[in-house]
């Protein structure tokens, strides 16, 4: 047998983007590592289709979308998806969705965008797979005997209440399979949005069920609106917290990534800001660069902050081991290694310790139910 040919893990190209794409946070599309054809779209009409003509509805200084998002039907035949990542956290987990039209730059997901084909750049974010039978397999997983009552996590890959989210509720109908079985959850997310499903959340709450945590990664609208572009203002990410914390539902925030040279000094602040909301408990990942996304976050720092750009690599690597922009080693991925990452870490650990943060609680899964099963009994 001949040897397998292994895939290029980065296909060495200019970025085809001439300027950042409002509303985006990646402006190309880099290969896919799985692909043998790879179009190098340096024709405006491809890179730039929607132009910049002006909408009379919209303010002057409005303009129509450069990419437009497209949706496409998951025909998935299964929602539960399990891990075996000793440092996540949980073993299973449910997305919705697949891509994330937030298109915050460095999300460590857009690489799984090539398993379909796409580009991790542009396509992760404006070319969204929806899982519109997402509940009816919930159910019907939750429903099998041989589903053994465990946390679930929600947003363990995309984000569950992306901006899509508002109008098809299919995360809200699951969080109703989950509060009907009494099944626990943990939810991460950047959007205020989550604040409408309180009701469930609620319900879930009193039977020591759901966690909800905040991913809040800014204070500075400037540097969110063009690192994460459709998630929800920081302004508005404090405001879900404390709505969560006054409905008594658990509710945490997550300091994720941690940006050396870019948002590591905003640590102090940002735990205090979600301590005076109403959050009970904190946890911080430093900045992770797998595969495409390593380029496509330096080619945004090439279009916002090209004069720092030298010094946050530096200080990127410098985490890595000194010479990579990543480390994929378990646990060493999440934080880290070296001066920097030791600094990051202390300054996060002072800061809880000072906003008088705690663990984050254990969910039970002493309620759970089989609402059939009790059916059948009667």
């Amino acid at each position: 047998m001949g040897k397998r040919k292994k895939f290029v893990p980065v296909v060495a190209e200019t970025p085809q983007s001439r300027e950042p794409i409002r509303g985006r946070g990646a402006s190309w599309s880099p290969a896919n590592r799985f692909e043998k054809l790879h179009v190098d779209l340096t024709d405006i009409d491809i890179v730039d289709p929607g132009g910049t003509a002006s909408v009379p509805s919209l303010d002057a200084t409005e303009r129509v979308p450069p990419i437009a998002t497209q949706y496409f039907r998951d025909a998935t035949k299964t929602i539960v998806a399990r891990n075996q990542s000793p440092d996540v956290g949980f073993e299973t987990s449910i997305n919705p969705y697949r891509g994330c039209e937030h298109g915050c730059i460095y999300c460590f997901a857009r690489p799984t965008h090539e398993y379909l084909g796409f580009s991790a750049g542009l396509d992760f974010e404006s070319r969204i797979m929806v899982k519109p039978d997402a509940p009816q397999l919930l159910e019907a997983e939750l429903s099998s005997p041989k589903w053994k009552p465990q946390l679930l996590m929600m947003s363990g890959v995309t984000d569950c209440y992306q901006p899509v989210e508002r109008k098809l509720k299919i995360t809200r109908a699951c969080l109703e399979v989950l509060a009907k079985f009494r099944n626990p959850v943990a939810i991460l997310t950047k959007n205020r949005l989550v604040t409408r499903d309180i009701d469930i959340l609620s319900e879930l709450a009193r039977h020591g069920a759901v966690v909800v945590n905040l991913s809040v990664t800014t204070l500075d609208v400037d540097l969110q609106r063009i690192m994460e572009p459709r998630t929800s203002a920081p302004a508005a990410r404090l405001d879900a917290v404390a709505q969560l914390r006054a409905a008594n539902i658990p509710v945490g925030v997550m300091v994720a990534p941690v940006i050396p040279g870019i948002n590591d000094h905003e640590i102090p602040a940002i735990v205090a800001g979600c301590a005076k909301a109403g959050a009970q408990f904190a946890g911080h990942v430093l900045l992770r660069l797998p595969w495409a996304v390593a380029p496509l976050f330096e080619h945004w720092l090439d279009e916002h902050f090209p004069e720092r750009k030298a010094k946050v690599l530096e200080r990127v690597r410098a985490t890595r081991g000194g010479k990579k922009l990543y480390d994929s080693r378990w646990r060493k991925r999440q934080i880290g290694e070296g001066i920097f990452a030791e600094q990051i870490a202390n300054l996060f650990e002072v800061s809880c310790r000072r906003a008088g943060f705690g663990e984050r609680p254990k969910l039970s899964t002493a309620a759970f139910r089989r609402p059939q099963q009790q059916l059948d009994l009667l």
